[in-house]
């Protein structure tokens, strides 16, 4: 879940911080500041650097063992 607190923005679901960098990665590239498409977008036509789609698997993977984790 996402909150406001003291002034930052705190995000405490798990892979946050995966998430977050995966975000602004996508936020600094030319598909997002020059093309001016949605990050999502990048993704789906990877249209993005090769750092942003190791970070979206890296995402992929953590999301993954939590779901790997409830099932045992």
């Amino acid at each position: 879940m996402m909150r406001y607190d003291e002034g930052e923005l705190t995000d405490n679901r798990p892979c946050a911080g995966i998430r977050a960098d995966l975000k602004m990665c996508l936020l600094e590239s030319d598909c997002c500041k020059i093309q001016r498409k949605l990050p999502k977008d990048c993704l789906k036509e990877k249209n993005c650097p090769p750092e942003c789609l190791a970070l979206q698997n890296t995402f992929f993977e953590c999301k993954r063992s939590l779901v790997s984790n409830k099932l045992i």
